[in-house]
């Protein structure tokens, strides 16, 4: 599955007004700034996906949103490839059993070639044989 937030809110910002030359016009506004964040994960493969929308983008929401995730998919391994967001790398993050994540690219690299390791006939046919490609050379 892949991983990442979203901010959506609104902010209002004063709008210009027309007024005599020389009068610097006041014109009332609010300063308004409210957002909420959607969380996400998707699988490109089955098109699975699973989204929670909370209040901030800290540790404390990435590690509910970490939390329901796992619950969600219980039997899945879940290979989570993150962004260098603070919340992502916290000391204080809860990375439940069934979610991995990479700390360097080293061992993307080690995880890449135990998995290319594993690659049947079947397997490559499974995730490359489009049948627009297959009518081709047919």
């Amino acid at each position: 599955m892949f991983q990442d937030e979203a901010g959506f809110g609104r902010i209002n910002r004063p709008k210009y007004c027309w007024c005599v030359k020389g009068i610097r016009p006041t014109a009332p506004s609010h300063h308004i700034r409210e957002y909420r964040y959607a969380y996400g994960a998707v699988d490109p493969i089955d098109g699975e996906s699973f989204f929670l929308v909370l209040p901030y983008t800290n540790t404390d929401c990435m590690n509910i949103f970490l939390k329901e995730l796992s619950n969600a998919f219980p039997d899945d391994y879940i290979i989570w490839p993150c962004d260098q967001a603070t919340w992502h790398r916290s000391k204080s993050l809860i990375v439940p059993n069934n979610i991995q994540i990479f700390q360097t690219l080293e061992k993307v690299v080690d995880r890449l070639c135990e998995t290319i390791c594993f690659l049947t006939k079947e397997i490559v046919k499974s995730v490359t044989g489009r049948q627009r490609i297959i009518d081709v050379f047919s």
